[in-house]
């Protein structure tokens, strides 16, 4: 993302900068993920608090501090290819979007984000994350049988390809409108910053500021794309099969049960997470660059 709107940035440093930023950004911010996702998970008539810091302090005092981390080795693996293939999808895009001056406009960003949200999803978020919300998932159950050693391994064994990707749809749809919100969001932000300090398209931002546009841009991807974000969760249940016929089922269910209100269930969480999974990301990615040269 250093020189999105003007000097070309190679794919393949796009990807190793990628995945070393997804891979830091998951290990720091996972229990946010995994809150969001236990809140995600309750249905309108499952006992339990609501609030995000009581899910932590009770899980903490009920099943130990590694349990807010249960699922986590999925999501950093998930985490860093799909940092790797968004970079990648987002700068590959970009080069066949850009203007004649190499500049990219707002619109063109968004679309770049888009079709980089979509590869992500087929080659990392939808496997990682389905396997994350079953473990998190079955870790509820008074005798869970995933431990967190071979819990990947035996999630993939029993649910299959076919159940891995039953969220395909929802996860697509959310990482398409993650990355147009979050990447055109940053892109757009980034271009005013330059512009008041006037500078370059292709002069890199100071740590502290390539943090805050980042942060920014995560906050605003946490409450456009909420709804999308806890359809997939709900898809990914272990029982959802039992619960939901299909993608668009499984919204007007939700919507007539359990109200609007409940598609922005773990949002706190999750904007916590990424505020500074924005901030991190951009900031490892564009200091990676920097690096690589």
């Amino acid at each position: 993302m250093s020189s999105r709107n003007g000097s070309k940035v190679d794919p393949t440093k796009s990807f190793i900068a990628g995945g070393v930023a997804g891979a830091i950004e998951g290990v720091v911010t996972y229990p946010f993920e995994f809150t969001k996702t236990r809140l995600q998970l309750l249905d309108k008539s499952a006992p339990g608090s609501r609030n995000p810091i009581v899910v932590i302090y009770q899980v903490s005092k009920h099943q130990g501090v590694r349990s807010l981390y249960v699922g986590c080795p999925a999501f950093v693996v998930g985490n860093t290819v799909k940092a790797s293939v968004r970079f990648f999808g987002f700068d590959s895009i970009k080069k066949l979007l850009v203007d004649k001056d190499g500049k990219l406009s707002g619109p063109r960003g968004v679309v770049a984000g888009m079709g980089a949200g979509v590869l992500e999803s087929l080659l990392a978020v939808t496997p990682s994350e389905a396997i994350k919300t079953a473990m998190i998932d079955d870790k509820r159950s008074p005798a869970p049988k995933y431990t967190q050693a071979f819990g990947s391994i035996k999630v993939i064994k029993e649910l299959g390809l076919r159940k891995i990707y039953a969220g395909f749809l929802p996860a697509t749809l959310r990482q398409a409108s993650n990355q147009a919100v979050r990447l055109g969001a940053y892109n757009s932000i980034k271009v005013q910053i330059q512009k008041f300090y006037g500078l370059k398209p292709n002069e890199p931002l100071d740590s502290g500021k390539t943090f805050m546009i980042g942060a920014l841009a995560g906050i605003i991807t946490v409450y456009t794309t909420m709804p999308i974000d806890t359809v997939k969760t709900r898809m990914q249940a272990l029982n959802a099969s039992d619960k939901y016929s299909s993608t668009v089922n499984c919204f007007m269910k939700v919507y007539k049960d359990e109200g609007l209100k409940t598609f922005w269930k773990g949002s706190t969480p999750r904007l916590g997470r990424l505020f500074f999974s924005g901030g991190i990301v951009f900031t490892i990615y564009e200091k990676m660059l920097q690096v690589m040269g």
